[in-house]
């Protein structure tokens, strides 16, 4: 192996993407990105938007020797390089082809490595390390506000020029940052993941976002919107509603995962139910006026209490059953458990379906442009294999009765079997971008409870319809 020279120093910033660090090593060095990528072995392309244009999501897997070379670009050893990097020592099947001994890189992108990806602060980057150079950073949604210079991290999966915005102007959104630590330490101490609490929450709060514009008495959210914006949204209403709503809705995301935290809350849901005596829930519910005092709007009550079969709901539902006792436990009975329908649309996903309805004139989206490369990566070759299988098909007439239908048979239930897989995953990918699951259900003729299961346990692979074949 080659051994490069190191000039000069890159440390890895805590959360790091690999392919981050190669960029800022570059950097350093006065040479472009991909010039110096050039040092490895490629197994396969870097992940795009589907308009073009890298992604800054992009992540690198490196085999062991890929490893050691990066570590002797940036002058870090190798155990440190692995506590900052949260994708070091990950590897691919592409990366176990190649020679030993020969650095070799993999592209994926970040969401699917470690979680959720976002621009770091160009301040402080280089506050440590004298270059105001992008960084891009593995952080979950209650950690993306800089609190030294009020800037709150956009996602970094999305296509759209900004790296943050500028908070300053809402200091309630650093100081639920600040509460959220005290939030997560609750739900740590009665065995409940906070990232599981806060995922219920940001539910919640992300449905009452897209009501709120039919909310006459709502103050609050459009005036940190607009603060976010600049000032104002001017005529980007919609576009500054997709990116500046996981900030504006901040605060209401952590009290919401506070309250439901709360004993006396679920004291109160438990009574508004009617306790042993079920009873229907009103406009007057205890709970829901609570929660909304909780999050500093006593008109909202009546509101909450409106909504059913949202994910707040099934929080409540939860908290009944567990208390009226006698089913077997399982996720039904988790009140933290979120269904993958009720999860919010991303940034990404929102700003894809603004495009392409701007594309169509309003009229209406296109598929490319609301899903994502990655889940019509998973159906397109099962579509292709099946359309191979069924072919070979054609020729199969002679031999006996019995080896004519062997071969038949074999042929179309692996068919049926890769379709059933590539139904599933459209499905999949109906649903995330916003299409009802009813809907859904019915054009896949498939029992939508059945299916909201499978896309809730995230099954999509390993699920088959059995004793029956599909349709009939």
């Amino acid at each position: 192996m080659t051994h490069h020279p190191v000039l000069l120093r890159t440390a890895p910033l805590q959360g790091e993407t690999t392919s981050s660090l190669i960029c800022r090593i570059a950097s350093r060095y006065g040479m472009e990105a991909k010039v110096l990528r050039s040092c490895w072995q490629w197994r396969n392309y870097p992940p795009g938007h589907d308009g073009g244009g890298a992604r800054a999501d992009a992540e690198v897997l490196l085999n062991a020797a890929g490893r050691q070379l990066l570590a002797g670009l940036c002058g870090v050893e190798e155990d440190v390089l692995a506590r900052a990097l949260p994708s070091w020592g990950q590897e691919d099947s592409k990366l176990s082809a190649g020679k030993d001994g020969v650095p070799a890189a993999a592209w994926r992108t970040g969401g699917a490595v470690a979680g959720p990806v976002a621009f770091g602060c160009r301040l402080c980057a280089a506050r440590r390390t004298g270059t105001a150079v992008r960084v891009v950073r593995y952080a979950p949604r209650w950690e993306r506000v800089c609190l030294r210079h009020g800037r709150w991290l956009l996602d970094a999966d999305a296509d759209q020029p900004l790296e943050y915005l500028d908070v300053r102007g809402v200091p309630e959104v650093a100081a639920a940052q600040r509460r959220w630590a005290g939030v997560a330490r609750r739900a740590a101490r009665i065995g409940v993941e906070p990232e599981r609490v806060f995922a219920l929450a940001y539910a919640v709060v992300a449905q009452w976002w897209e009501q709120a514009l039919h909310w006459e008495r709502e103050a609050v959210w459009p005036r940190r919107l607009h603060q976010v914006a600049g000032g104002n949204t001017g005529r980007e209403l919609e576009r500054w509603r997709i990116v500046g709503r996981n900030a504006v809705v901040f605060p209401e995301v952590v009290a919401v995962a506070d309250a439901l935290l709360d004993p006396d809350m679920a004291e109160l849901a438990w009574h508004a139910s009617g306790g042993m005596r079920p009873r229907v829930q009103g406009g007057d519910d205890p709970f829901c006026h609570r929660l909304g005092e909780r999050v500093d709007r006593d008109w909202l009550g009546s509101l909450v209490a409106a909504d059913y079969g949202g994910p707040l709901s099934g929080w409540r539902s939860a908290i009944v059953r567990a208390r009226h006792g006698g089913g077997p436990p399982g996720w039904r009975d988790d009140p933290w458990h979120l269904k993958r329908e009720q999860q919010p649309a991303t940034m990404a996903g929102q700003l894809r379906v603004m495009v392409a309805e701007a594309q169509a004139g309003g009229s209406g989206t296109r598929w490319r442009a609301t899903v994502s490369a990655e889940r019509r990566f998973h159906i397109t070759p099962l579509l292709d294999e099946a359309r191979e299988d069924l072919a070979q098909l054609r020729g199969v007439h002679s031999g006996t009765t019995a080896e004519v239908a062997r071969e038949l048979l074999e042929h179309l239930s692996h068919s049926a079997e890769l379709i059933d897989r590539a139904v599933l995953h459209a499905a999949a990918a109906a649903v995330a971008a916003g299409v009802a699951l009813q809907d859904v259900a019915q054009w896949s003729r498939l029992p939508a409870e059945e299916l909201a299961e499978v896309l809730a346990a995230g099954q999509v692979d390993g699920w088959r319809p059995e004793g029956r074949c599909r349709g009939l």
